[in-house]
């Protein structure tokens, strides 16, 4: 099969066209890959921000396609069946952790594109009780970005409370989703993009934003919880002054650069900072469930699989609007 690989001696990956054909063990399912969305996280291997992958490693923790064999203890999935696997892909069962219904912070956890083979391949393995039915009213592409960008902003927006006014800092592929889910459910959106991004403002307007504007710039009414998703550390103090008493600011992403030191007083007054980690299997329940409520739209380009790189140049140079999806079986034009 083909798949494109990070053998960790530079920040591209390169084409194998003869990689073996990944065999499931006893409680996997083998995927033939429809589709995987290319995620910032993916940036963060590769770049070598975050420093424990495998190696050699097949990136890609936002996959859907169709199951093509199972293990011998596999019982819930069935040949055929469409399903979607996440970042999380196996946790340990028995820590602390697991126990309380936190298994997002297992201590043994493995994690798909990280320490287990992703999507960047023709086909995948996947340990079954990590994989999610994917509702049938979205396409195998408008499907993928669900997977890691939908369920993290899911995630971070059920940590920020009941927040009426919302800033989204780093308009993209997470804060696209979490802004409709926001605006289903009543709430208002004050969308943050870098500084002179008229075309990812005007993105977040039409995604129900009433209010869009440089993260440099004061928003016109103080917020009641911010989500960071762009991975800059001088965003947390800049969410703080544009928050009101009691507010809570959440860290969406998984690798920030530092936080720089800033005053007490605009912490003051019960405000709030905390992070996301990861997710667990009941957030992927409960956000596929609330998407197709929704019903979400994700805004999707595509890429054939041989043309990974190009999609992570564009993506760590912000010259994607939405999601960017690697498609391993199709033609492109």
């Amino acid at each position: 099969m083909r798949a494109m690989v990070f053998d960790g001696t530079s920040a591209s990956l390169r084409l194998d066209a003869n990689k073996p054909m990944p065999v499931p063990g006893p409680h996997e399912v083998q995927i033939r890959v429809h589709a995987c969305g290319v995620c910032r996280t993916d940036l963060h291997v590769v770049d070598r921000e975050l420093t424990e992958p495998k190696l050699p490693l097949v990136p890609g923790h936002e996959i859907v396609g169709s199951v093509t064999a199972v293990g011998s203890a596999v019982n819930t999935i069935h040949i055929g069946d469409r399903v979607g696997v996440p970042w999380l892909g196996w946790t340990c069962g028995i820590c602390p952790y697991c126990r309380s219904g936190r298994e997002n912070l297992c201590d043994r956890a493995r994690f798909t594109g990280y320490q287990i083979d992703g999507g960047y391949a023709e086909y995948t393995v996947a340990d079954e009780r990590f994989c999610f039915p994917i509702p049938a009213g979205f396409s195998d592409v408008a499907a993928a970005p669900l997977l890691c960008a939908g369920l993290i902003g899911y995630r971070a927006l059920r940590l920020a409370g009941e927040a009426e006014r919302l800033g989204l800092y780093g308009f993209g592929a997470a804060a696209h989703i979490a802004a409709q889910v926001a605006a289903f459910r009543g709430q208002k959106i004050y969308a943050f993009t870098k500084p002179g991004d008229t075309q990812g403002q005007e993105f977040a307007r039409g995604l129900g934003a009433v209010w869009a504007g440089g993260s440099d710039t004061a928003p016109p009414e103080q917020l009641d919880a911010a989500l960071i998703f762009a991975p800059v550390g001088s965003l947390v103090p800049a969410a703080l002054a544009a928050s009101g008493k009691g507010a809570t600011i959440v860290c969406a992403g998984i690798h920030m650069s530092d936080i720089p030191s800033f005053p007490y007083r605009i912490l003051w007054e019960e405000r709030i900072i905390r992070s996301v980690a990861n997710l667990t299997r009941q957030d992927g329940e409960e956000f596929l469930a609330i998407a197709t409520q929704v019903p979400v739209r994700t805004t999707t380009e595509a890429f054939k699989l041989a043309d990974a790189n190009e999609a992570l140049t564009r993506l760590r140079d912000g010259r994607i609007e939405g999601a960017a999806v690697l498609v391993p079986d199709a033609a492109i034009a």
